[in-house]
Protein backbone atom coordinates (compact mmCIF):
# COMPACT_ATOMS: atom_id res chain seq x y z
CA UNK A 1 0.00 0.00 0.00
CA UNK A 2 1.04 3.54 -1.22
CA UNK A 3 1.63 5.99 1.84
CA UNK A 4 -0.89 8.41 0.38
CA UNK A 5 -3.08 5.31 0.77
CA UNK A 6 -2.73 4.49 4.22
CA UNK A 7 -2.85 8.22 5.15
CA UNK A 8 -6.13 8.30 3.63
CA UNK A 9 -7.68 4.89 5.00
CA UNK A 10 -6.19 6.59 8.34
CA UNK A 11 -7.96 9.90 7.86
CA UNK A 12 -10.96 7.70 7.36
CA UNK A 13 -11.06 5.94 10.13
CA UNK A 14 -10.42 9.07 12.43
CA UNK A 15 -13.71 10.58 13.27
CA UNK A 16 -12.38 13.62 14.66
CA UNK A 17 -10.98 14.58 11.44
CA UNK A 18 -14.23 14.35 9.21
CA UNK A 19 -16.88 17.00 9.75
CA UNK A 20 -20.24 16.31 11.67
CA UNK A 21 -22.52 15.19 8.64
CA UNK A 22 -25.12 18.04 9.00
CA UNK A 23 -28.97 16.39 8.17
CA UNK A 24 -30.86 19.47 7.55
CA UNK A 25 -27.95 20.98 5.40
CA UNK A 26 -28.38 17.66 3.60
CA UNK A 27 -32.48 17.92 3.37
CA UNK A 28 -32.47 21.54 2.44
CA UNK A 29 -30.32 21.01 -0.66
CA UNK A 30 -32.06 17.78 -1.72
CA UNK A 31 -35.41 20.23 -1.55
CA UNK A 32 -33.39 22.63 -3.62
CA UNK A 33 -32.62 19.94 -6.45
CA UNK A 34 -36.14 18.94 -6.34
CA UNK A 35 -36.80 22.26 -6.88
CA UNK A 36 -34.43 22.26 -9.82
CA UNK A 37 -36.01 19.88 -11.37
CA UNK A 38 -39.74 21.25 -11.41
CA UNK A 39 -37.92 24.44 -12.26
CA UNK A 40 -36.42 22.95 -15.34
CA UNK A 41 -39.72 21.17 -16.58
CA UNK A 42 -41.08 24.76 -16.38
CA UNK A 43 -38.88 26.16 -18.32
CA UNK A 44 -39.23 23.50 -20.98
CA UNK A 45 -42.68 23.39 -21.12
CA UNK A 46 -42.85 27.87 -20.85
CA UNK A 47 -40.68 27.02 -24.32
CA UNK A 48 -43.37 25.41 -25.56
CA UNK A 49 -45.79 27.32 -24.36
CA UNK A 50 -44.80 30.23 -26.47
CA UNK A 51 -43.71 28.49 -29.97
CA UNK A 52 -47.34 27.15 -29.83
CA UNK A 53 -48.70 30.23 -28.97
CA UNK A 54 -50.65 28.84 -26.16
CA UNK A 55 -49.39 31.98 -23.52
CA UNK A 56 -50.65 34.59 -25.93
CA UNK A 57 -53.91 32.70 -26.50
CA UNK A 58 -54.82 32.25 -22.72
CA UNK A 59 -53.44 35.56 -21.75
CA UNK A 60 -57.07 36.98 -24.10
CA UNK A 61 -59.30 33.88 -23.28
CA UNK A 62 -58.72 33.40 -19.38
CA UNK A 63 -60.60 31.68 -17.63
CA UNK A 64 -61.00 28.74 -20.48
CA UNK A 65 -61.78 25.44 -20.68
CA UNK A 66 -58.63 22.88 -22.66
CA UNK A 67 -61.25 22.40 -25.27
CA UNK A 68 -61.81 25.85 -25.79
CA UNK A 69 -58.10 27.17 -25.61
CA UNK A 70 -57.11 24.11 -27.48
CA UNK A 71 -59.41 24.95 -30.35
CA UNK A 72 -58.82 28.72 -30.32
CA UNK A 73 -55.52 27.67 -30.72
CA UNK A 74 -55.53 24.98 -33.63
CA UNK A 75 -54.09 22.16 -31.24
CA UNK A 76 -54.49 19.36 -29.78
CA UNK A 77 -57.20 18.71 -26.37
CA UNK A 78 -55.24 15.89 -25.34
CA UNK A 79 -51.31 17.56 -25.19
CA UNK A 80 -53.23 21.29 -24.05
CA UNK A 81 -54.19 19.30 -20.85
CA UNK A 82 -51.02 18.09 -20.03
CA UNK A 83 -49.33 21.45 -20.55
CA UNK A 84 -51.88 23.21 -18.58
CA UNK A 85 -51.33 20.45 -15.90
CA UNK A 86 -47.60 21.93 -15.57
CA UNK A 87 -48.63 25.27 -15.98
CA UNK A 88 -51.04 24.97 -13.01
CA UNK A 89 -48.86 22.64 -10.83
CA UNK A 90 -45.88 25.05 -11.29
CA UNK A 91 -48.05 27.80 -9.95
CA UNK A 92 -48.27 29.93 -13.43
CA UNK A 93 -51.70 29.24 -14.31
CA UNK A 94 -55.16 29.63 -11.54
CA UNK A 95 -57.47 26.34 -11.96
CA UNK A 96 -61.06 26.18 -11.08
CA UNK A 97 -62.19 22.98 -10.26
CA UNK A 98 -65.50 23.37 -10.28
CA UNK A 99 -65.76 24.91 -13.83
CA UNK A 100 -62.96 23.10 -15.15
CA UNK A 101 -61.44 26.32 -16.70
CA UNK A 102 -58.13 27.91 -16.28
CA UNK A 103 -56.85 31.38 -16.30
CA UNK A 104 -53.75 33.46 -16.80
CA UNK A 105 -53.60 36.12 -14.34
CA UNK A 106 -52.14 39.36 -16.41
CA UNK A 107 -49.16 39.79 -13.70
CA UNK A 108 -47.85 36.62 -14.72
CA UNK A 109 -49.03 37.29 -18.52
CA UNK A 110 -46.88 40.40 -18.29
CA UNK A 111 -43.90 38.08 -18.49
CA UNK A 112 -44.77 35.03 -21.15
CA UNK A 113 -46.51 37.28 -24.18
CA UNK A 114 -45.12 40.52 -26.32
CA UNK A 115 -46.43 43.48 -24.97
CA UNK A 116 -45.97 43.01 -21.64
CA UNK A 117 -42.83 44.22 -19.33
CA UNK A 118 -40.32 41.44 -20.98
CA UNK A 119 -41.42 37.70 -22.64
CA UNK A 120 -39.28 35.55 -20.37
CA UNK A 121 -40.73 32.74 -21.67
CA UNK A 122 -39.03 33.45 -25.32
CA UNK A 123 -35.31 32.74 -23.23
CA UNK A 124 -36.58 29.69 -22.04
CA UNK A 125 -36.15 28.41 -25.64
CA UNK A 126 -32.46 28.03 -25.04
CA UNK A 127 -32.96 25.22 -22.82
CA UNK A 128 -34.32 22.70 -25.49
CA UNK A 129 -31.66 24.05 -27.83
CA UNK A 130 -28.80 23.59 -25.54
CA UNK A 131 -30.40 20.27 -24.42
CA UNK A 132 -29.83 18.89 -27.78
CA UNK A 133 -26.43 18.72 -27.99
CA UNK A 134 -25.88 17.29 -24.45
CA UNK A 135 -24.28 13.97 -25.83
CA UNK A 136 -22.25 15.75 -27.89
CA UNK A 137 -20.83 18.58 -25.47
CA UNK A 138 -20.66 15.22 -22.89
CA UNK A 139 -17.91 14.37 -25.81
CA UNK A 140 -16.02 17.17 -25.24
CA UNK A 141 -15.60 17.24 -21.89
CA UNK A 142 -13.92 13.99 -22.49
CA UNK A 143 -11.87 15.16 -25.72
CA UNK A 144 -11.62 18.90 -25.23
CA UNK A 145 -12.67 19.58 -28.51
CA UNK A 146 -14.91 22.28 -29.68
CA UNK A 147 -18.32 22.81 -31.12
CA UNK A 148 -19.78 24.27 -34.25
CA UNK A 149 -22.53 26.93 -35.04
CA UNK A 150 -24.54 23.97 -37.40
CA UNK A 151 -24.54 21.76 -34.70
CA UNK A 152 -27.03 23.82 -32.76
CA UNK A 153 -30.72 23.49 -34.57
CA UNK A 154 -32.22 26.29 -33.83
CA UNK A 155 -30.13 28.53 -31.71
CA UNK A 156 -29.88 31.53 -34.74
CA UNK A 157 -34.09 32.08 -34.94
CA UNK A 158 -34.05 31.88 -30.59
CA UNK A 159 -31.06 34.39 -30.72
CA UNK A 160 -32.70 36.61 -33.26
CA UNK A 161 -36.18 36.64 -30.87
CA UNK A 162 -34.06 37.04 -27.58
CA UNK A 163 -31.79 39.87 -28.92
CA UNK A 164 -35.08 41.79 -30.88
CA UNK A 165 -36.93 42.51 -27.46
CA UNK A 166 -33.71 43.26 -25.18
CA UNK A 167 -31.66 45.25 -27.83
CA UNK A 168 -33.25 46.19 -31.09
CA UNK A 169 -36.63 47.24 -29.67
CA UNK A 170 -34.35 49.52 -27.20
CA UNK A 171 -32.16 50.07 -29.56
CA UNK A 172 -33.18 53.99 -31.00
CA UNK A 173 -34.47 54.97 -27.86
CA UNK A 174 -32.15 53.70 -25.30
CA UNK A 175 -29.00 52.26 -26.69
CA UNK A 176 -27.87 54.77 -29.44
CA UNK A 177 -28.21 57.70 -26.87
CA UNK A 178 -25.19 56.25 -25.17
CA UNK A 179 -22.90 57.22 -27.39
CA UNK A 180 -22.97 61.34 -27.60
CA UNK A 181 -23.72 62.94 -30.64
CA UNK A 182 -24.32 59.52 -32.60
CA UNK A 183 -28.09 59.61 -33.40
CA UNK A 184 -27.36 63.37 -35.26
CA UNK A 185 -24.55 61.53 -37.45
CA UNK A 186 -26.57 58.78 -38.46
CA UNK A 187 -29.17 61.08 -39.53
CA UNK A 188 -26.47 63.01 -41.41
CA UNK A 189 -25.15 59.55 -42.78
CA UNK A 190 -21.83 57.78 -41.63
CA UNK A 191 -20.64 54.36 -42.83
CA UNK A 192 -21.67 51.52 -40.35
CA UNK A 193 -20.35 48.03 -39.56
CA UNK A 194 -22.24 45.46 -38.04
CA UNK A 195 -19.64 42.86 -37.04
CA UNK A 196 -21.55 39.47 -35.68
CA UNK A 197 -24.19 40.47 -37.13
CA UNK A 198 -26.79 37.40 -36.38
CA UNK A 199 -30.36 37.87 -38.36
CA UNK A 200 -29.30 41.56 -39.21
CA UNK A 201 -32.40 42.50 -37.51
CA UNK A 202 -30.55 45.75 -35.64
CA UNK A 203 -29.37 46.48 -38.66
CA UNK A 204 -32.94 46.14 -40.29
CA UNK A 205 -34.12 48.94 -38.10
CA UNK A 206 -31.50 50.85 -38.37
CA UNK A 207 -31.06 51.53 -42.47
CA UNK A 208 -34.87 52.09 -42.47
CA UNK A 209 -34.73 54.43 -39.98
CA UNK A 210 -31.50 56.45 -41.10
CA UNK A 211 -31.58 56.68 -44.98
CA UNK A 212 -28.75 58.79 -45.39
CA UNK A 213 -26.35 56.16 -43.83
CA UNK A 214 -24.95 53.04 -45.20
CA UNK A 215 -25.16 49.59 -43.42
CA UNK A 216 -23.14 46.39 -44.11
CA UNK A 217 -24.03 43.11 -41.85
CA UNK A 218 -21.04 40.52 -41.65
CA UNK A 219 -21.45 37.06 -40.18
CA UNK A 220 -19.57 33.96 -40.30
CA UNK A 221 -23.20 31.87 -41.24
CA UNK A 222 -25.05 32.89 -43.83
CA UNK A 223 -28.27 31.50 -43.15
CA UNK A 224 -28.42 33.55 -39.67
CA UNK A 225 -28.89 36.71 -42.24
CA UNK A 226 -30.71 34.98 -45.29
CA UNK A 227 -34.37 36.30 -43.72
CA UNK A 228 -32.77 39.84 -43.39
CA UNK A 229 -31.62 39.75 -46.60
CA UNK A 230 -35.20 39.12 -47.74
CA UNK A 231 -37.03 41.90 -46.31
CA UNK A 232 -34.34 44.51 -47.19
CA UNK A 233 -35.25 43.30 -50.47
CA UNK A 234 -38.95 43.66 -49.72
CA UNK A 235 -38.24 47.23 -48.18
CA UNK A 236 -36.60 48.27 -51.11
CA UNK A 237 -33.73 49.18 -48.71
CA UNK A 238 -31.21 50.30 -50.78
CA UNK A 239 -28.56 51.24 -48.09
CA UNK A 240 -28.20 48.11 -46.77
CA UNK A 241 -25.75 44.72 -48.06
CA UNK A 242 -25.06 41.50 -45.86
CA UNK A 243 -22.02 38.84 -46.63
CA UNK A 244 -20.66 35.63 -44.99
CA UNK A 245 -17.19 36.68 -43.62
CA UNK A 246 -14.69 35.09 -41.17
CA UNK A 247 -13.28 37.84 -38.99
CA UNK A 248 -10.19 35.96 -37.72
CA UNK A 249 -7.05 36.77 -38.90
CA UNK A 250 -7.96 40.01 -40.34
CA UNK A 251 -6.13 43.19 -40.23
CA UNK A 252 -9.39 45.51 -40.78
CA UNK A 253 -12.53 45.24 -42.36
CA UNK A 254 -12.46 48.46 -44.37
CA UNK A 255 -13.29 51.59 -43.12
CA UNK A 256 -16.18 52.44 -41.17
CA UNK A 257 -17.42 55.25 -39.08
CA UNK A 258 -19.31 53.17 -36.44
CA UNK A 259 -18.65 49.76 -36.16
CA UNK A 260 -21.66 47.78 -33.72
CA UNK A 261 -20.67 44.38 -31.89
CA UNK A 262 -23.72 42.94 -30.18
CA UNK A 263 -22.82 39.77 -27.93
CA UNK A 264 -20.18 38.84 -31.07
CA UNK A 265 -16.83 39.11 -29.01
CA UNK A 266 -16.54 36.60 -26.59
CA UNK A 267 -17.37 33.44 -28.83
CA UNK A 268 -14.79 34.60 -31.84
CA UNK A 269 -11.38 32.66 -32.57
CA UNK A 270 -9.76 35.77 -31.44
CA UNK A 271 -10.91 38.17 -29.61
CA UNK A 272 -8.29 40.55 -29.04
CA UNK A 273 -7.32 40.19 -32.97
CA UNK A 274 -11.08 41.28 -33.96
CA UNK A 275 -10.74 44.15 -31.48
CA UNK A 276 -7.63 45.75 -32.79
CA UNK A 277 -9.25 44.85 -36.44
CA UNK A 278 -12.09 47.09 -35.05
CA UNK A 279 -9.72 49.66 -34.46
CA UNK A 280 -7.90 49.76 -37.72
CA UNK A 281 -11.29 49.66 -39.62
CA UNK A 282 -12.80 52.75 -37.56
CA UNK A 283 -11.76 56.27 -38.99
CA UNK A 284 -10.97 59.23 -37.37
CA UNK A 285 -13.76 59.69 -34.84
CA UNK A 286 -14.92 56.44 -35.04
CA UNK A 287 -17.01 54.97 -32.89
CA UNK A 288 -17.04 51.27 -31.24
CA UNK A 289 -20.52 50.17 -30.02
CA UNK A 290 -20.12 46.91 -27.77
CA UNK A 291 -23.00 45.08 -26.18
CA UNK A 292 -21.33 41.73 -24.26
CA UNK A 293 -22.59 39.66 -21.06
CA UNK A 294 -22.35 41.96 -18.32
CA UNK A 295 -20.89 39.76 -15.55
CA UNK A 296 -17.49 39.37 -13.92
CA UNK A 297 -14.27 37.95 -15.04
CA UNK A 298 -14.19 36.48 -11.03
CA UNK A 299 -16.47 33.71 -10.11
CA UNK A 300 -17.16 35.06 -6.79
CA UNK A 301 -18.48 38.54 -7.79
CA UNK A 302 -20.93 36.16 -10.11
CA UNK A 303 -22.83 34.22 -6.97
CA UNK A 304 -25.43 37.07 -6.56
CA UNK A 305 -26.12 37.41 -10.18
CA UNK A 306 -29.79 36.72 -11.05
CA UNK A 307 -28.93 34.56 -14.01
CA UNK A 308 -25.37 33.74 -13.10
CA UNK A 309 -26.57 29.90 -13.05
CA UNK A 310 -28.22 30.08 -16.35
CA UNK A 311 -25.42 32.18 -18.14
CA UNK A 312 -22.36 29.94 -17.07
CA UNK A 313 -24.68 27.36 -18.50
CA UNK A 314 -24.99 28.77 -21.81
CA UNK A 315 -21.21 29.21 -21.65
CA UNK A 316 -20.93 25.58 -21.17
CA UNK A 317 -22.95 24.56 -23.82
CA UNK A 318 -22.61 26.70 -26.44
CA UNK A 319 -20.68 29.97 -26.34
CA UNK A 320 -17.15 27.88 -24.95
CA UNK A 321 -17.31 24.90 -27.27
CA UNK A 322 -18.51 27.61 -30.25
CA UNK A 323 -15.15 29.05 -29.75
CA UNK A 324 -12.65 26.14 -29.09
CA UNK A 325 -14.49 24.64 -32.35
CA UNK A 326 -12.47 27.79 -34.64
CA UNK A 327 -9.40 26.95 -32.14
CA UNK A 328 -10.33 29.93 -30.37
CA UNK A 329 -9.40 30.48 -26.28
CA UNK A 330 -12.82 29.41 -25.27
CA UNK A 331 -13.32 32.51 -23.08
CA UNK A 332 -16.90 31.69 -22.54
CA UNK A 333 -20.00 33.85 -21.70
CA UNK A 334 -18.90 35.15 -18.73
CA UNK A 335 -15.50 36.68 -19.88
CA UNK A 336 -16.42 39.73 -17.94
CA UNK A 337 -16.30 43.06 -18.02
CA UNK A 338 -13.02 43.88 -16.29
CA UNK A 339 -11.42 41.25 -19.55
CA UNK A 340 -13.71 42.90 -21.69
CA UNK A 341 -12.46 46.31 -21.03
CA UNK A 342 -8.97 45.70 -20.59
CA UNK A 343 -9.55 44.16 -23.96
CA UNK A 344 -10.72 47.08 -25.36
CA UNK A 345 -7.28 50.00 -24.15
CA UNK A 346 -5.14 47.07 -24.81
CA UNK A 347 -6.55 47.26 -28.78
CA UNK A 348 -5.94 51.10 -29.02
CA UNK A 349 -9.34 52.46 -27.79
CA UNK A 350 -8.18 55.45 -25.84
CA UNK A 351 -11.80 56.70 -24.31
CA UNK A 352 -13.84 53.34 -23.20
CA UNK A 353 -17.10 53.56 -21.41
CA UNK A 354 -19.64 51.35 -19.70
CA UNK A 355 -22.78 51.80 -18.93
CA UNK A 356 -26.08 49.63 -17.66
CA UNK A 357 -29.71 49.94 -18.56
CA UNK A 358 -32.42 49.29 -16.23
CA UNK A 359 -33.95 46.81 -18.79
CA UNK A 360 -31.17 44.56 -19.26
CA UNK A 361 -29.81 42.61 -15.82
CA UNK A 362 -27.88 40.31 -18.72
CA UNK A 363 -25.75 42.95 -20.68
CA UNK A 364 -23.05 45.98 -20.33
CA UNK A 365 -22.87 48.21 -22.78
CA UNK A 366 -19.71 49.72 -24.09
CA UNK A 367 -18.65 52.73 -26.17
CA UNK A 368 -15.37 53.01 -27.03
CA UNK A 369 -13.59 55.79 -29.69
CA UNK A 370 -10.18 55.98 -31.62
Amino acid sequence: MTRTAVALRQDAQNPAQKPAFDNGKAQAFAGKMLGALNNSALVLMASIGHRTGLFAQLATASPCTVEALAKASSLAPRYVREWLAVMTTSGVVDYDPTSGSYALPPEHAAFLVYGGSVNIAVNCQFLGVTAGVEDEIVARFRDGEGMHYHHYGRFHDVMAEASNQSLVSKLLDHILPLAEGLRERLEHGIDVLDVGCGAGRALLLLAEQFPNSRFTGIDLCADAFAPAVDMARGKKLTNLTFRALDVAGREDFGAYDLVLAFDAVHDQKDPPGMLRAIRRTLTPGGTLLMIDIGGSSRLEKNTQHPLGAFLYMMSCMHCTPVSLGQGGPGLGTMWGVEMAGDMLKAAGFSRVTMSRLPHDIVNAYFVARV
